[in-house]
């Protein structure tokens, strides 16, 4: 097993994507990227392949993001998973966390990519 890891954004917003990879180039140069702007993107970008964390958008076009991660997690049940999403609502904040996910409050910003980075680091 190799101890590369990576990390899958998922965001139907190309500047989203831009900013939480210049964030993360930035702390774990290390990390290796992959970028998809939809949920059937994700699911074949993400066929083969060993990804340790995914950073997943809660509204997009199809299936939202809390969709995507409950399908995600059939084929990556020891990922990790957070839901950005500028929806603070606590039922949201708490359907994640059933799903085995952590919400990531948007906007994108330095703090809330440290706060995405200790929840995927944290063991």
């Amino acid at each position: 097993m190799t101890s590369e890891k990576s990390l899958m954004i998922v965001d139907d917003s190309k500047v989203s994507r831009m900013m939480i990879t210049t964030f993360i180039k930035e702390k774990k140069p290390e990390l290796k990227l992959y970028e998809a702007s939809n949920s059937d993107e994700a699911l074949s970008l993400s066929k083969g392949k060993q990804i340790n964390f995914f950073s997943v958008d809660y509204n997009m076009p199809g299936k939202n993001g809390m969709e995507l991660i409950s399908e995600l997690k059939k084929t990556f049940p020891d990922s990790r998973f957070t839901l950005l999403t500028a929806n603070i609502q606590d039922t949201i904040h708490e359907k994640a966390k059933n799903i085995g996910a952590t919400c990531i409050n948007k906007p994108i910003s330095n703090e809330s990519i440290e706060s995405m980075l200790e929840f995927f680091y944290d063991n």
